[in-house]
């Protein structure tokens, strides 16, 4: 993909985050958090950010005009662009552009990384080999996808993988028997549309041994926790959440946009996610700070935290012990 004036800074090493804002400045994240960068060919107008984002999305197929001012696309390869253009931005464009890794991440180079302790290894290890389904969960730009990545890269090559995302970031992940799906919009017409949902409703008829969703964000999540009810065990997908604690009512919130009552919810949920992983950025530093699993009490859903490691120091819940000797590899 041609990405013009901002090529130069895509191409070191490292760069993870590319984004400009309406005045023409550039700034860029290698680790270490958004740093503004001089451009060689600095964009001279408001007028010519919005004409660069116009072309980004092109590419792309993705619309941006005034009928459409938002767009969110990606190419096979994962790196992703998102743009608003005026007026819901005071001028121009607002431009976020996500670059993917140069090589696909595996867990023992992640662990190297710093991203988890090594004695975690054979737990992550095992909770692949032996089929659990994973939520990984966190914030934004916290590794959530790299995490998901690399568990996927865990599987045997003879499994066959079934990813479902809105914005493609996981279409090139190294595994033979791969099919990447992703949502698409309606067309000029209004008609068209095919959300995460069919898609999911689509990935039981494929005879998946995994069903991977990139990110549940909406009422997708309720037809994810039906598949994996239903004998589908080994998928994976992630969600935005402070912690585990806060894990339940993000899916009870997410529950209730598909008209799910918060009781089924947590009785969905519970069934669902043998696992919760949840990752978080500290000084440009991306980590496992929590392993924990859902469970029902007293009627509710609760997210209980079994280890907590905050880089240096790990603490564990009375029950980490029986969940080792499950799971480790």
């Amino acid at each position: 993909m041609e990405l013009g004036p901002l090529s130069d800074i895509a191409s070191e090493p490292g760069v993870t985050d590319i984004a400009v804002t309406c005045d023409g400045t550039v700034w860029a994240d290698c680790g270490q958090g958004m740093r503004a960068r001089t451009l060689r060919t600095p964009f001279p107008t408001a007028q010519s950010i919005r004409e660069f984002a116009v072309r980004l999305c092109s590419q792309l197929g993705r619309r941006l005009d005034d009928a459409c001012p938002i767009a969110d696309a990606s190419t096979m390869e994962g790196l992703r662009v998102h743009a608003v253009i005026a007026p819901l931005v005071p001028q121009g464009a607002a431009i976020s552009i996500r670059l993917p890794s140069a090589v696909c991440p595996d867990l023992a180079a992640l662990m190297r990384n710093g991203m988890f302790p090594e004695t975690w290894l054979p737990l992550l290890k095992g909770l692949v080999g032996r089929r659990a389904s994973i939520l990984v969960t966190g914030g934004t730009g916290a590794g959530k996808t790299t995490m998901l990545k690399a568990l996927l890269m865990q599987c045997p090559p003879a499994e066959r993988i079934i990813t479902v995302e809105e914005v493609r970031e996981l279409g090139m992940i190294q595994h033979a028997n791969h099919v990447s799906m992703v949502t698409r919009e309606a067309n000029m017409e209004g008609v068209g549309a095919i959300g995460l949902s069919r898609l999911i409703e689509a990935t039981l008829r494929m005879r998946p041994d995994r069903v991977v969703v990139g990110e549940c964000r909406g009422g997708e999540v309720v037809d994810l926790l039906r598949a994996l009810n239903s004998g589908h065990s080994g998928g994976m997908t992630t969600l935005h959440a402070n912690q585990v604690e806060s894990v339940p009512s993000r899916l009870v919130a997410l529950g209730l946009l598909a008209g799910l009552q918060p009781q089924a919810t947590a009785a969905l949920a519970e069934g669902a996610f043998d696992v919760v992983l949840h990752v978080e950025r500290h000084a440009g530093e991306r980590r496992i700070t929590q392993i924990g699993c859902l469970e029902t009490e007293d009627g509710r859903l609760r997210g209980r935290a079994l280890a907590v490691w905050d880089g240096h120091r790990m603490r564990f819940g009375r029950r980490w012990d029986d969940f080792m000797r499950r799971w480790k590899w």
